[in-house]
């Protein structure tokens, strides 16, 4: 009987599974010049408005919301509930950038919202209900937070 390991050789290799490279390796400058230098054909290609932060899609409405008319507008929070947020902001004693620190947003968030140009969004309105203690939505405006529970 021969013994087939003996005559295996030793300083021979075997891979049982190479890593296929990632698509970000493959379009490395050194892989480029790696293939250039095997004469392995390379494909180039732009994209279109590549590296552009530009969105061509356009809603239907977009067009009749510039041309914004009574029927048809962007609702603006409304007087009453910038005051609320206003007077409660300073009842607690903290100035626009605690309060957008406070809710994890930017001071011109709650500027807009304090000065009547923010278009309403619930999540930042929960928000700021939260961190004010105060309804800003509803019919108990201005009322505190936490009342009886059912």
């Amino acid at each position: 009987m021969i013994n087939t390991m003996a005559e295996a050789d030793w300083d021979e290799v075997t891979y049982i599974r190479k890593r296929q490279p990632k698509a970000s390796q493959l379009r490395s400058q050194q892989a480029i010049n790696s293939a250039q230098r095997q004469g392995i054909e390379i494909e180039t290609t732009k994209k279109y408005a590549g590296g552009q932060n530009k969105n061509f899609s356009a809603a239907k409405n977009t067009a009749k919301l510039d041309r914004e008319t009574e029927e048809l507008h962007h609702e603006h929070v409304s007087l009453d509930v910038c005051k609320i947020i206003q007077q409660a902001r300073q009842a607690k004693g903290l100035s626009q950038k605690e309060l957008a620190t406070k809710i994890n947003e930017k001071q011109q968030v709650v500027n807009e919202y304090e000065s009547g140009k923010a278009i309403p969004n619930n999540q930042v309105m929960g928000k700021l209900e939260r961190a004010l203690g105060v309804k800003l939505r509803g019919k108990d405006k201005g009322q505190p937070l936490g009342g009886p529970k059912n």
